[in-house]
């Protein structure tokens, strides 16, 4: 119980990473705020967690603005008190070299997957700072550090959180706050599930072409996310830590 009375929020919730995310979370005592800009699966979310016993509610929020954001924080100080943890989770993908791309696509892709996370972080801090400490566990991806071939809008963000996380941690490090962030590989989720089907895979191929001999779990990263947002990782800030059962980006 590692969480105990702990307020936890996490975004893009409403399922794959983020909903394991929450449930780990509340399963070690947090009190969880499920925000998703799909509002009916953030619920779901939160029903699901209920329903074994944690604590968590919804909140629907469009975090692609800063409105959004800045209303997630201001209702969790309303109704908890407190942020110990803010986990950003929320991504979106989109295949394409840059010459398939639209601007609407590259613009999407940045407000959600970065900007989301300096207008949270912006509202969060203060509040963590007054509390004298926190932790934010940022969301990146193994592709942020080694690129994959044809998702440079999805590359591009997510090299852009791994470097927001280490200039974050290293700017609020003597205001006790950790900041870190899980990159993860092939991790099994809804996303990934409409990716394989559109190029005409199967989660088998995938599975083959992982040393570990499979791709990832939702649980999985929510374990790394969990202990890095912990007191067992008291010393870990700045840190961008790779989950990938050995594989390559190819």
């Amino acid at each position: 119980m590692r969480f105990q009375d702990k307020v936890v929020i996490v975004t893009g919730a409403a399922g794959g990473i983020g909903s394991a995310i929450g449930a780990r979370f509340a399963s070690e005592g947090a009190r969880v705020v499920i925000t998703d800009v799909n509002a009916e699966g953030a619920e779901a979310t939160a029903g699901a967690i209920r329903a074994e016993g944690g604590r968590a509610r919804a909140f629907g929020a469009d975090i692609s603005k800063r409105e959004g954001c800045q209303a997630v924080i201001a209702d969790a100080m309303a109704q908890e008190g407190r942020i110990d943890v803010l986990c950003n989770n929320a991504g979106i993908n989109r295949r394409g070299a840059l010459l398939a791309l639209t601007p609407e696509d590259w613009d999407v892709r940045f407000a959600v997957n970065i900007d989301a996370m300096f207008h949270l972080c912006q509202a969060a801090l203060p509040h963590m700072i007054a509390a004298g400490g926190g932790a934010i566990v940022n969301t990146a991806s193994q592709w942020g550090l080694y690129p994959a071939p044809n998702h440079i809008a999805y590359n591009v963000t997510k090299a852009a959180v791994a470097s927001f996380t280490q200039n974050l941690a290293r700017d609020y490090a003597p205001q006790k706050i950790r900041v870190n962030a899980v990159c993860p590989g092939e991790i099994h989720t809804p996303m990934l599930e409409a990716g394989v089907k559109r190029a005409g895979r199967t989660i088998a191929d995938l599975d083959r072409l992982v040393p570990f001999g499979r791709i990832g779990k939702p649980e999985e990263v929510a374990a790394l996310v969990a202990f890095l947002a912990s007191d067992e990782a008291a010393f870990m800030c700045g840190s961008l830590v790779e989950i990938t059962g050995a594989q390559a980006v190819a």
